[in-house]
């Protein structure tokens, strides 16, 4: 992507460089951030949840394209979580960002359900993730699920519950359908 059209390219390298400095790093920036602030703003996003902050790259984007709307993201990494917070002030979006340090499953039941867009881009979904999900997004809300490809026995489980026709109406984007984009029926 061309930097002088995406405004937080400085984050996403700096997020590459993050990794490249600590060996067995998984901050890794979701490779396209203009497609997640293109569907905050197409659904009018008030509310998303992201689980895996990284350095904040794509929370900077559902920003921006959702500028109403309130991020919260959710990342283990003490480090990461300092950095994600430091680029999330450098472009004053502190309180319209809001990043919670814990483990996935830790922090989602603490929250209240109504969200319009989750995002996990934290390594491999599992089925127990998608459930405590589930019980967040409302009803036609979108879920973005990155790391399909990542393969295993969990991660095959998930892609077999977001295919269930009664609940989810799922499509794969990408060429190696790296991203599930599913909408909760």
């Amino acid at each position: 992507m061309n930097p002088s059209v995406d405004p937080f390219a400085s984050v996403r390298d700096a997020t590459n460089a993050h990794r490249a400095k600590h060996a067995g790093c998984g901050a890794y920036p979701y490779a396209n951030g203009p497609l997640l602030g293109a569907l905050a703003a197409a659904v009018s996003a008030r509310r998303i949840l992201e689980l895996g902050t990284a350095l904040g790259y794509t929370a900077l984007w559902f920003a921006h394209g959702a500028p109403d709307a309130v991020i919260d993201t959710i990342e283990r990494d003490a480090r990461h979580v300092k950095l994600a917070r430091a680029h999330i002030t450098q472009f004053d979006l502190d309180g319209h960002i809001v990043v919670h340090q814990s483990d996935f499953a830790k922090v989602l039941p603490r929250l209240d359900p109504g969200y319009d867009i989750v995002f996990f881009d934290g390594y491999a979904p599992t089925p127990k993730i998608l459930k405590l999900i589930a019980s967040l997004l409302k009803t036609r809300g979108l879920l973005i699920s990155a790391n399909q490809t990542l393969g295993g026995k969990d991660t095959d489980a998930y892609r077999a519950l977001i295919m269930d026709p009664e609940w989810w109406l799922t499509a794969f984007i990408g060429p190696d359908q790296e991203t599930a984009l599913s909408v909760k029926l």
